[in-house]
């Protein structure tokens, strides 16, 4: 990523750029789901407006990561945590190797590879569920390798390890939020010295003190912070040390024991989004402060239109949910940011699998991604739930979040990695 200020969601959602060629961390450029550029193509198929697929040979439920003319993966292969680096003609330039793979949970969701690669244009960085986590150049030359469970203790988390590691200025930086121990962890980018840790154990009770979200950097009273969700509270470091600035608690009242979070926070306009309660709340806070927020921070809260997997977008001031519980699996909300309330909700079309990608919105659209690699596209501007379009390549597996750069969009499936344009 050639690291830019955090600006506004409306800001980002109003630029008119023709081009946009990077896709940095997980969320996207700006780390709230909003792809910068337009002319994203709307339809497509196995025979249209398909540039090129690419086969893949390594297992892995992250989401690619590009810089410049550069695709980034993680996945496991012979049990090896592996890093791919596939051109953006779609031809592979190197592969390199990062410790000993651990296999997933059963489910074509559970790999040991479902933390997306971070990449600031220079290195990418790499996180697996072995701990093993490392740097290497654009050009694939090894710079690090830490293994974390080794350093800071064994990971206890019931499932699949899937927190991304996350960029600032200076460092990146791990969150690991499981029954034990809890930290987060800044390390310098060029050298993998560690810069700072700091402690985050939060009382959560057994299941609810284990997350899976990725924790979200953005710019507070002009310097960055770490937004972290998981264990029954959102809290915010101070990028430079690691040290708290404020904690939002209460997102459990009532103690449930199997609260574990794994859709992530998403920040705009000085807001925090927080979905919790297994897909049961979604809570705005204003940010800043100091101490406990709770009962001064707290715009809104909502049940029901929440999600326990895909993680919102928020963009010009609308929040996009895409539910993925029961019967409600496949609705989509359009809340208003400022107060919460509905804009529009409405139903995609009805079927077995269910939502583990999360929404982007890109040139006035809503992309949404079901199990089995249909992406709905919904009208993200208007007043009204409208479908513009529903595409299906084939019948692949798809857990990772669609990638868009230069108007046209990465999809990546268990099988293969496309490149799909107008």
């Amino acid at each position: 990523m050639k690291l830019m200020p955090v600006f506004s969601a409306l800001l980002m959602c109003s630029l008119s750029v023709a081009l946009a060629g990077d896709w940095p961390t997980w969320r996207g450029p700006h780390g709230n789901g909003v792809a910068d550029g337009n002319g994203y193509p709307l339809e497509w198929s196995a025979t249209k407006n398909i540039v090129w697929k690419f086969p893949l040979a390594i297992r892995g439920a992250s989401t690619p990561a590009v810089s410049g003319d550069r695709i980034f993966l993680t996945g496991t292969e012979n049990g090896q945590n592996v890093v791919l680096c596939v051109g953006r003609d779609g031809k592979q330039l190197w592969s390199k190797t990062l410790g000993s793979s651990v296999d997933g949970k059963p489910g074509k969701d559970g790999t040991g590879a479902n933390p997306s690669a971070a990449t600031d244009g220079k290195f990418v960085f790499a996180y697996f569920k072995s701990g093993d986590f490392g740097c290497f150049t654009i050009d694939g030359e090894q710079k690090w390798h830490h293994n974390l469970q080794k350093l800071y203790g064994e990971d206890t988390l019931w499932w699949d390890l899937g927190t991304s590691p996350v960029l600032t200025s200076d460092a990146v930086i791990i969150a690991c939020m499981h029954s034990g121990p809890s930290y987060l962890a800044a390390f310098a980018k060029d050298s993998g010295e560690l810069k700072w840790k700091q402690d985050r154990n939060l009382g959560a009770p057994e299941e609810a003190a284990q997350s899976y979200a990725t924790p979200v950097a953005v710019t507070e009273g002009g310097k960055q912070t770490i937004v972290v969700l998981g264990a029954d509270h959102v809290t915010a470091h101070a990028a430079d040390d690691g040290h708290e600035l404020w904690r939002l608690s209460g997102m459990n009242p009532n103690n449930d024991k199997y609260f574990r979070s794994i859709a992530s926070a998403a920040v705009a306009d000085g807001i925090v989004v927080a979905p919790y309660s297994r897909g049961g709340t979604l809570t705005a806070i204003r940010m800043g402060g100091q101490g406990d927020i709770s009962k001064s921070h707290v715009i809104w809260s909502n049940e029901g239109t929440s999600a326990d997997v895909p993680t919102p977008a928020i963009c010009n001031g609308r929040i996009y949910v895409c539910r993925d519980g029961g019967e409600n699996r496949g609705m989509v909300d359009c809340l208003d940011l400022q107060t919460g309330k509905s804009i529009w909700s409405g139903q995609l079309k009805k079927n077995r699998h269910t939502f583990r990608s999360s929404p982007v919105v890109a040139d006035g659209r809503v992309y949404l991604t079901r199990q089995d690699g249909t992406v709905f596209v919904v009208d993200a501007q208007a007043d009204s739930f409208k479908v513009l379009a529903e595409n299906t390549i084939a019948d692949e597996h798809t857990t990772a979040t669609p990638v868009f750069v230069d108007g046209k969009i990465l999809l990546r499936t268990d099988t293969h990695l496309y490149l799909i344009g107008g």
